[in-house]
């Protein structure tokens, strides 16, 4: 059986840390205080158990006839065996005797007379002291449970503190990941005192910071790349239209025409990386664009309109969007082709393998095109393309695949669904701040 990991916050972890550390510390420190008092409260009551023995002594010896008085016993036979060997020795001495049972214990003083008997007097611990112990015990434990409360309100602050810059932080950091790398990680943690967070977000900022040259780099050498072979291209498409009729001209024009449009795609794509393109806004019915557009497209495609609506958008390139997501339908898939038009929602499936799981998983990449049973032409740049395109929109694009009964490996089809917003963006690529009315 797999266990699920058991996922806690900072803030809780420093709370449960500082609060251990100062229970063992209280626990610790009120031992210690409770047998230090209880030491030093016995080693009174034994001094002043032995002063009252020595006076007791004196009247013993000074008073005719002879005899014990306050308490004192000659020769007691319950007298310790501790006590009994000092007496041997001729030598005084107090001994504090427990007991089994529990209860307070018997301070015992015993000292050697003249004519060899044993004069001893033992008395309970005095109950205004083992009062005084359990008042201080009650202190001790409240002290002690102040101590954790304490120490765990103050890690819930201090961890609190820490985790909230660490949530910043994440956040920021996932932003980066989503592609907007003008967020600075430094920036959104903020805070006046220097830790290791601000030197992780400084880390992170750093890593973006190449990471965006790096790309910023491959994207002007790719952008580069397809701008030179521009021209001997259209000039090799060109020098093929010259070539006499046949099967090897058609070969050549068919490739050199496969490399142009390579080339032209290559191109797009670098200018989508750069951010650079702004959409041309037009208003336009949602529906009735798509039916009209997917017709000229492919007139085998089934075109449905389950709720017309206007959008604000660029006709060109949803147009290029939804070139796109027909060819890689028509190439990959299998018929029939449906397009799903809902409101704002634009639906394409195919009834052929579906989507490969790294593209599930990581979205579309260039000169990926899938495995095997969904792939084998093209170059996989017309899905990079769609969700580009899709960007400079405002829109989203997503992919999953369908799963129907008795197909093999419960595949049915793959969809994408193009989302589109329901504000058009700005000249900026962003969205604009709506107000409410007073």
């Amino acid at each position: 059986m797999k266990l699920l990991p058991l996922r806690t916050g900072v803030r809780w972890k420093i709370a449960v840390a500082i609060a251990a550390v100062g229970a063992l510390i209280a626990v610790t420190l009120s031992i210690v205080v409770h047998n230090a008092a209880r030491i030093s409260m016995l080693d009174n009551a034994r001094e002043v158990q032995m002063e009252r023995l020595l006076f007791a002594q004196r009247m013993y010896e000074t008073s005719k006839p002879k005899e014990p008085r306050f308490g004192t016993k000659i020769n007691d036979p319950a007298l310790p065996p501790q006590l009994d060997q000092l007496m041997r020795d001729k030598r005084r001495g107090t001994y504090v005797q427990e007991h089994r049972h529990g209860g307070p214990p018997d301070v015992w003083a015993a000292v050697p007379l003249a004519n060899g008997d044993v004069l001893s007097l033992h008395i309970p611990f005095a109950d205004r002291s083992a009062t005084i112990m359990n008042d201080l015990d009650r202190a001790l434990v409240i002290g002690s449970v102040s101590v954790v409360f304490g120490g765990c309100a103050l890690g819930v602050l201090i961890g609190g503190q820490l985790s909230r810059r660490l949530r910043k932080a994440a956040v920021a950091a996932g932003r980066v990941a989503q592609g907007n790398t003008d967020v600075r990680v430094r920036d959104a943690v903020g805070g006046v005192v220097r830790d290791e967070t601000d030197d992780l977000a400084w880390a992170v900022d750093a890593l973006t910071d190449a990471l965006n040259e790096r790309i910023e780099a491959e994207r002007r050498v790719t952008a580069d790349i397809a701008h030179e072979l521009r021209t001997p291209v259209t000039g090799l498409l060109t020098a093929a239209e010259l070539l006499p009729p046949g099967r090897p001209t058609e070969l050549v024009r068919d490739r050199a025409q496969a490399m142009r449009t390579l080339v032209e795609d290559v191109l797009e794509v670098a200018r989508l990386d750069s951010a650079s393109e702004r959409a041309e806004l037009q208003e336009i019915a949602l529906g009735e664009f798509v039916e009209r557009r997917v017709r000229a497209l492919d007139p085998e495609v089934v075109v449905r309109v389950v709720h017309e609506s206007w959008v604000n958008t660029d006709p060109r390139r949803l147009e290029r969007v939804l070139g796109n997501l027909l060819a890689n339908a028509a190439k990959h898939g299998k018929p029939p082709v449906e397009v799903t038009v809902e409101g704002r929602v634009v639906r394409v499936r195919d009834h052929g393998p579906g989507f490969p799981e790294a593209l599930l998983k990581e979205g579309p990449s260039r000169f990926r095109t899938g495995t095997s049973d969904r792939a084998g032409q093209g170059h996989g740049l017309g899905l990079t393309i769609a969700a580009g395109q899709a960007r400079v929109l405002g829109a989203r694009l997503t992919f999953r695949n369908v799963a129907a009964e008795g197909a093999p490996d419960g595949v049915g089809g793959a969809i994408a669904v193009l989302w589109l917003p329901d504000h058009a963006p700005t000249n900026t690529g962003s969205f604009p701040i709506l107000r409410m009315p007073d």
